[in-house]
């Protein structure tokens, strides 16, 4: 069953004096509405919530306290102050030994690896020159003889023999000087 509104319904001007008596009038109701009701229910139970029993909560243990420490070793080294042997090995260390790195005005292209990334992958001998193949981290294989430099740290190669290419690099020794290291590049297995 389908009824037809065949009539229209007058339009209600709506005015702000209108609006502001008409949501009075409304806060009115809702109150007066929420003033009758009892609270019986509520009131008991927040007096059952009140009246729990509250749990009891044991206090915290107490701490001994550690006994102060007191260094009173007057005529022993102070272990916060360098010591007069560890001034003069410093000093010996940056006066250096006389280990520089060599000026050179121009490096080889095994210079520009770090000795980690580079691999020995065989050796070739020319008369009386052995020389070494070594595999770059980008893939390129070039070949280096005794007197050759590879690595950043100026690694020198100082002798190639069929399993490995022994080098002497000059490092920095932290206080300002500079020490040899040496190191070995071994021939890899299966390359």
């Amino acid at each position: 069953m389908r009824y037809r509104l065949t009539q229209s319904l007058p339009m209600v001007k709506n005015t702000t004096g209108n609006y502001r008596v008409i949501m009075a009038v409304a806060a009115c109701a809702m109150l007066t509405a929420c003033a009758g009701s009892d609270h019986s229910d509520l009131k008991i139970y927040v007096d059952s919530v009140i009246s729990r029993q509250k749990p009891h909560i044991e206090p915290l243990p107490e701490f001994k306290p550690y006994p102060i420490y007191v260094y009173e070793a007057g005529e022993l080294r102070d272990p916060f102050q360098e010591s007069a042997f560890v001034e003069q090995q410093v000093e010996v260390a940056i006066e250096g030994s006389g280990i520089r790195p060599p000026e050179r005005d121009t490096k080889e292209p095994l210079e520009e690896y770090p000795l980690d990334t580079l691999r020995m992958v065989g050796t070739l001998e020319q008369s009386t020159t052995m020389w070494a193949l070594i595999k770059d981290g980008e893939g390129s294989i070039h070949r280096v003889k005794t007197g050759n430099y590879m690595g950043k740290n100026y690694g020198k190669i100082l002798s190639i023999n069929e399993h490995k290419v022994e080098i002497l690099e000059i490092v920095p020794n932290g206080l300002g000087a500079y020490i040899e290291r040496p190191a070995t590049i071994a021939l890899s297995e299966g390359e």
